[in-house]
């Protein structure tokens, strides 16, 4: 496995804290990985449309550099003959990475959307599962927290769902982060207040997420598991559908998951003028739409997105029975 040292980041930016040392890993590997740096060079020519909703804005960017990502065959055949590209052994020996926590080795993402764009890969070949690891999630929003930390689940969103993993990008690129107070002030429906935690609902933004606050991380990791368990569907075997995105702040962390039913939008399998190569994930529902081809970008229009949102996101009985059983764990835990 190959990780940089400390002192050889200090030549590309300050080394203080984890999420300096995070951004000084990106420059870098822009400084001696041609593949990264020609990437990160093209974001510079990205370009990108707002559709204005009224109290939110999604914006849509047409970036060809994550093909690979969107176009992902996620199929169990297609995952199990091909080589793990996250596995140390597999990796490109330009790719270097500083280690996270004890089992994480945090990367530069030669693929980038934001301007600092990391993947952060378990050290073990392990299926893509948040059970478990909310700590670990928790620890990286504090160590990182120049940036949003983003997960998205095996069937939703995530190119490698057979090897663990995170990513996370350079803070106030996405939509949502500059609209979440609003939304919590003004469209949101509160389930749990409490001194330790609240838990709120927002679903009149085309998706339906729940927002998880608190400054205690044990009290976070048992709502979010509880809610992993309450999404869990009898008799399934697989995680439950769902995004996330987290960050730590001023004292508190804040998570937003957002509960799914579908990985794809019918548009994502059509032919011809009908076809829109969008498939969503955490980066979609925090408001930034990628769109890989230059035709899709020039004519998807709003009502195509509240379509492709409405498909994806979890369907509004669910999300009210969700709701429900959050507000009968707290009277139950009260007790």
């Amino acid at each position: 496995m190959q990780r940089i040292t400390v002192e050889e980041l200090q030549k590309f930016g300050k080394t203080f804290s984890l999420s300096k040392q995070a951004i000084a890993l990106v420059n870098q590997q822009k400084a001696t990985w041609e593949l990264a740096a020609a990437n990160y060079r093209s974001l510079r020519q990205v370009y990108t449309r707002s559709f204005d909703f009224g109290h939110f804005r999604i914006d849509c960017q047409f970036n060809p550099g994550r093909i690979r990502s969107t176009a992902a065959n996620t199929a169990a055949e297609a995952i199990q003959t091909r080589p793990c590209f996250l596995c140390a052994e597999n990796r490109p020996p330009e790719q270097v990475g500083i280690q996270a926590e004890k089992e994480c080795t945090i990367l530069c993402n030669p693929f980038p959307i934001f301007p600092y764009h990391l993947t952060i890969v378990s050290e073990a070949h392990t299926p893509q599962q948040l059970t478990g690891r909310v700590p670990l999630l928790l620890n990286l929003c504090y160590d990182l927290q120049e940036f949003t930390i983003f997960y998205n689940g095996p069937r939703c969103g995530a190119s490698a769902p057979d090897h663990f993993h995170f990513q996370a990008g350079v803070k106030n690129i996405l939509p949502v982060e500059e609209e979440i107070s609003y939304l919590l002030k003004h469209q949101s429906d509160s389930l749990i207040e409490l001194p330790e935690i609240k838990i709120r609902a927002v679903e009149n933004f085309l998706r339906r997420v729940l927002c998880f606050e608190s400054p205690q991380p044990e009290t976070l990791v048992f709502w979010l598991e509880k809610t992993l368990q309450l999404l869990q569907k009898p008799g399934e075997t697989e995680e439950p559908m769902l995004n996330l995105l987290g960050s730590y702040e001023n004292g508190n962390w804040r998570i937003l998951l957002f509960p799914r039913s579908a990985q794809r939008p019918w548009q994502y399998f059509a032919e011809g003028e009908e076809k829109l190569l969008v498939s969503p994930a955490a980066v979609e529902l925090g408001g930034l739409v990628i769109l890989p081809r230059e035709e899709d970008f020039s004519r998807i229009t709003a009502d195509d997105l509240t379509d492709i949102f409405g498909q994806v996101t979890l369907q509004s009985a669910d999300f009210d029975q969700l709701k429900q059983a959050l507000r009968e764990t707290t009277k139950t835990s009260e007790k």
